[in-house]
């Protein structure tokens, strides 16, 4: 129906957006899908850096376990919650290998369909309208968005070079109003920053003081380099008291379309998520979970494969982004690279530029926040030689 109450074929919408959808930040670089399709229309190549997407192969034995769990009449009705046991058994099993974490796969593991949505639906277990969450800056968009749309008042905590971009301990204890959730990625999108176990600890005293739900986002706990270590939320004296921890098979098992992960922790919290889950979804797929558990019960090999394949490309990357007039330092972890904007140009006007005259995609860094301006991330999503290719482009121009 149009605005004059008809909804004749020549009449336009009377949809107006909820008024709360203006306080969302806008969709940066719109424009680059249509962008990269003109250049490829016209026969240039486009060296795509911008998606947090390594392009690995799914371990053989994930495809291999849904073709047979695909045509398993048990295995094709609602997942629900709790999900199917084989994955929760294999998930408590695996955080004992990984973490030396005693998790009970009945009370203590959920199934989440993917951790994005996880993420945004913990703000709704969490948070009364008013309530303070504390959101990295820069940081993925759920973080803000879960958030938001559940009433919080959104504390944006900036990701400085010369915190070695980690939140500090004492603005979770000096945070305004009542406190109720921190948000945490370490091994850190987009900055690639790596603490070790004892920033955890602080961590988590800082939030018991201030009794904060802390949800640890590890989704890349595997995707690391050099003998790091990436810590876990339950292997942290306190840890399993005060919040709750996501893994998710998109980055250390290349499955981002699959959508599968779980939480872990603190068990009042996983009830209250679950709850809330069950007013938005029926679960994931009970042969992808099945798929999952058997990648789980022989997860070291699969990872191994996947960090030695983008180390070799983190190796190629980081010198040929330094010969090119890039500053960056060296990741220890994650599949991004995190560097300044070279001259004065701000981050997406750079990033359009870069992808205009020397067809390379990278993310400008105020697409993940405020906090993010004045540099871009460049993601380990090519082959090895490819990035002296895109980076001997973009010299030409910077």
């Amino acid at each position: 129906m149009n605005a004059n109450g008809s909804n004749g074929a020549g009449g336009g919408s009377s949809f107006e957006a909820p008024a709360r959808l203006a306080g969302l930040p806008p969709y940066p670089l719109a424009a680059v899908p249509d962008i990269k399709a003109r250049l490829r229309a016209a026969g240039e190549v486009v060296y795509d850096f911008g998606v947090g997407d390594s392009g690995l192969p799914v371990p053989d034995v994930a495809v291999e376990t849904l073709r047979a769990a695909a045509v398993d009449p048990s295995l094709q009705g609602y997942g629900f919650q709790r999900g199917l046991p084989r994955f929760r058994e294999a998930a408590a099993l695996w955080m004992a290998r990984r973490f030396g974490a005693n998790v009970d796969p009945d009370s203590e593991i959920l199934p989440v369909i993917g951790s994005k949505e996880a993420i945004a639906l913990l703000a709704f277990a969490v948070l009364d309208p008013g309530d303070t969450a504390l959101v990295p800056d820069p940081g993925y968009a759920p973080y803000f968005g879960g958030s938001f749309f559940a009433g919080a008042r959104i504390v944006r905590v900036p990701l400085l070079r010369e915190n070695g971009f980690l939140v500090p301990p004492d603005r979770i204890r000096q945070a305004p109003g009542r406190l109720r959730l921190v948000y945490l990625n370490y091994p850190n999108n987009p900055t690639a920053a790596s603490p070790d176990r004892s920033y955890l600890e602080e961590v988590v005293s800082a939030c018991a003081e201030r009794s904060a739900v802390l949800l640890w986002d590890n989704a890349y706990s595997e995707v690391t380099f050099d003998g790091y270590r990436a810590p876990g939320l339950l292997e942290v004296p306190g840890g399993r008291e005060t919040g709750i921890e996501l893994h998710s098979f998109s980055k250390s098992w290349n499955m981002t379309g699959w959508r599968l992960g779980w939480a872990t922790g603190n068990s009042e919290v996983l009830a209250s998520l679950r709850r809330v889950k069950t007013f938005f979804d029926s679960g994931s797929y009970l042969a992808i979970q099945a798929a999952g558990a058997a990648v789980l019960e022989d997860s070291e090999r699969w990872t191994k494969r996947t960090v030695e394949r983008l180390q070799t490309r983190r190796d190629a990357a980081v010198p040929a982004f330094r010969a090119a007039g890039f500053d960056l330092e060296v990741p220890k972890a994650t599949l991004y690279l995190w560097m300044r904007v070279p001259g004065e140009e701000d981050s997406e006007s750079f990033c359009l530029r870069m992808l205009e005259e020397a067809h390379v995609v990278l993310l400008p860094g105020s697409a993940l926040g405020e906090g993010g301006e004045g540099y871009v991330r460049a993601s380990l999503t090519l082959d090895s030689d490819l990035f002296a290719q895109a980076c001997a482009r973009l010299g030409q121009v910077l």
